[in-house]
Parts: C-alpha cells; sequence; structure tokens
C-alpha cells in the first residue's frame, strides 16, 4: 500500500499540479492566503488538503513547513509571525480530513496507514520549491511530529528537507502497560477486517480549556475544527498509529539533524488543574525523550520549563524558550 501511495504521489506532483488552484485569502487575515488542492479519491471519496502561506518580511529562499497535530489545523499566528521576522516564508499544512480540508464526504481525520498523508507533503513541498524556496525544512507537531519522522524516513535516499523540527511529538501513546502491549496489538490486528469500527474517547475538555482565552488560555480558535473533545477513533487510525510509533520504536535513520522538543513534565488530571497550564496534559515527555533519540544520528533534545503540550502555545516564558531552541537549531545548520 505505501508504495502504491508514493507512486500515486509522484505521478500527480507531476501531472495534477500544474493545474491547482491558486491562492485565495485566508480566514486568519492580515498576509495569510491559503490554497485548496485536490488530490486522487481515497476509500471515502473526494479528498483535499490546504496549504497555507505567510511571506517573509524580506525576500527569502529559506521556508519551514508546519505539520499540525491530531484534533488540529494551523491557527498559530504568532507562530507564522517570528519566522516571517527571521527570514523565513512560512507555509502550513492542514491535512487530509483536517480543518480546513475536512469534507462532508469523510470520516474526521481517518486514515489506515500513515503514508497517506505523504501526497499531501509531497505536493506542499514541490509549491513551496517552485516559489523559489531552496532550503525547506519540516516541522511538526504530536501526531504531525510522527508523520514528519516517518516522511523524513520514508525520504531518506532523496531528503526533500534540510532539518526537521518536532514539537512534543506523538512517539508513543500515553496508556497503560495492557493497553499498549496487549490491547493496541489486538486492535491492530482487527483494523484490517473492520477498519471502520470506532472506539469513543473520553469527554475530558480540560486541554481546550488551557488553551482558549474563553476559558484559562491566551488563544483563540474555531472549535468546528479543533474540537473540545475528540471524536470517536476509528480501528484504522489506531492501527496506523501503532504501526508508526513502532517502526520509531524499532529506531529510525533520518539523515538530517532533527530537533525534539519537549515539557519537562506530564499531567493526567482528569480535570482542569492549574497542571494544564505548566505541563504536558497529552503525551508522556519521558517516552518522547526516549524515542527521540532513536530518530536518527543527530538529535537534539531540549526540554522546555513549564511547556504545554503544543509548546507554541504555552505561556509566555515557555514560548520564549521554545522559540529559542528553534532559531538556534536553524541556525547551526
Amino acid at each position: 500500500m505505501k508504495l502504491r501511495i508514493l507512486l500515486i504521489s509522484s505521478l500527480f506532483t507531476l501531472i495534477v499540479l500544474p493545474t491547482s488552484a491558486q491562492y485565495s485569502k485566508d480566514e486568519l487575515g492580515g498576509k495569510f492566503v491559503k490554497r485548496t488542492i485536490e488530490m486522487p479519491e481515497d476509500y471515502e471519496g473526494e479528498v483535499v488538503c490546504t496549504l497555507i502561506k505567510s511571506p517573509a518580511d524580506t525576500i527569502s529562499d529559506k521556508a519551514i513547513l508546519y505539520i499540525h497535530g491530531f484534533n488540529d489545523y494551523f491557527f498559530q499566528k504568532e507562530m507564522a509571525a517570528k519566522f516571517d521576522s527571521a527570514g523565513y516564508n512560512f507555509y502550513a499544512l492542514d491535512l487530509r480530513k483536517y480543518g480546513r480540508s475536512f469534507l462532508l464526504n469523510q470520516v474526521r481525520f481517518n486514515v489506515r496507514d500513515l503514508s497517506e498523508y505523504f501526497p499531501d507533503i509531497d505536493t506542499a513541498l514541490m509549491i513551496i520549491r517552485n516559489e523559489g524556496n531552496k532550503d525547506i525544512y519540516l516541522m511538526g507537531h504530536s501526531t504531525g511530529g510522527l508523520i514528519s519522522s516517518l516522511y523524513a524516513q520514508a525520504k531518506r535516499d532523496d531528503e526533500p528537507v534540510k532539518g526537521v523540527i518536532l514539537n512534543s511529538p506523538f512517539l508513543d501513546q500515553n496508556q497503560s502497560w495492557f493497553k499498549e502491549k496487549i490491547l493496541l496489538p489486538i486492535v491492530s490486528f482487527f483494523a484490517k477486517w473492520f477498519p471502520d469500527w470506532t472506539i469513543n474517547q473520553g469527554l475530558n475538555t480540560a486541554y481546550g480549556e488551557s488553551l482558549l482565552k474563553e476559558y484559562k488560555g491566551e488563544w483563540e480558535y474555531d472549535k468546528n475544527k479543533k474540537l473540545m473533545q475528540s471524536p470517536p477513533l476509528t480501528l484504522s487510525w489506531l492501527s496506523a498509529i501503532y504501526k508508526g510509533q513502532m517502526q520509531v520504536h524499532k529506531g529510525l535513520d533520518i539523515p538530517v539533524p532533527v530537533l525534539v522538543m519537549h515539557s519537562d513534565k506530564s499531567t493526567n488530571d482528569s480535570q482542569f488543574t492549574i497542571n494544564y497550564t505548566n505541563s504536558d496534559a497529552v503525551l508522556d515527555v519521558n517516552d518522547i525523550e526516549k524515542y527521540g533519540r532513536k530518530l536518527g544520528k543527530q538529535v537534539d533534545l531540549v526540554t522546555i520549563p513549564d511547556g504545554l503540550h503544543d509548546l507554541i502555545l504555552s505561556k509566555q516564558s515557555a514560548r520564549d524558550s521554545t522559540y529559542r531552541a528553534m532559531f538556534n537549531f536553524l541556525k547551526a545548520l
């Protein structure tokens, strides 16, 4: 399946891409523009992905491509502005079935293999290169960090990016031993025959409360694109994540430098507490560090004190530390 997806991706970028729609104004306003790209249909029918752009403040041939996490989309305007002012053309990709790219014929976030996202990234990188960018860096948050790692590994013989930046990458499940070692392999096995069966998620809204200005956070975003509660997950999605993480656990060999950032602590509180304002409420930071070391031979690990799961949405001191780590990493390349 992976080989078929990669072949379709290569043909698509060569044949279909030149006729794709051009940019239009994005919902974020300002200088943000977006480009909706029609992709080949899959088992649910029509598929699109969406490339968002914010050009650098000065003429530049350097670019960042950002990949969001699970139950997420791109809305982090401050991050884009930081890269713009530092001389990087900033791009973000709303992957298929997420955010701006979700269509009514689709089950949210549903894939059967994480390599299904590779054509989206291939297409985005083709556009970015065609727009005059020579040095491109891939940045991924959470599930986007897992996808970015696997993508860089899959492309290692002809690596299209000069470095990879990972913001709290989803390299392991934050679950009990029984769920990780027994239940998830069983779920992955049955996903072959029942890919569309679903498993309900919890009703906890505390992470969203820690982010949104209307509750306890600093930010505003579209709650129809980033839901307060995670929707039911298909067995195929759980299987895709499990298989991707097992690949990471065996060890990758990404040939370009990799920056792995994470908070200094995690919390598992079942409802909102002060811990949600200064720790990772989604993943175990020890797992991120453990498996982050296995991504390649050139891995920098950076701990961000008081960081949230999305370090870019943390309080000011943690955000400053995150930006400093990223730009120090880029400067050294």
